[in-house]
């Protein structure tokens, strides 16, 4: 079987309070979601949506990450919060890659840890 699989890279350098990190996660995971290639949806739906939040240092690597996927041919989407709660407008908190083959993600983030 094919497994599917989605990560989310949250910024370990923001120390956001768990709702709000929660909620960028959420953001972020349903922005690459709506971009995604339909059946890949629908398979990854099927399997249980695995998401993974997965920890990077800055908002440089944040940036890295996410261009690097959209240059292999992920869907990515990056989040830049409003500013209206508890961090600055404009601030880039989260990257969503995928749903895509876990294989082909690992590939790209199988470094990084979890949050």
């Amino acid at each position: 079987m094919t497994d599917y699989k989605q990560v989310i890279l949250a910024r370990a350098d923001l120390k956001l309070p768990k709702g709000k990190l929660a909620a960028q996660a959420a953001h972020a995971s349903v922005e690459a979601v709506l971009k995604a290639d339909e059946n890949k949806v629908k398979a990854w739906r099927a399997q249980g949506q695995k998401k993974v939040v997965l920890k990077v240092t800055d908002e440089k690597e944040l940036v890295k990450f996410f261009q690097q996927a959209k240059d292999v041919g992920f869907v990515a989407s990056l989040i830049t919060d409003a500013g209206k709660t508890v961090i600055a407008p404009g601030t880039k908190t989260c990257v969503a890659i995928g749903p895509g083959l876990e294989e082909e993600i690992d590939a790209l983030t199988g470094e990084l840890k979890m949050m």
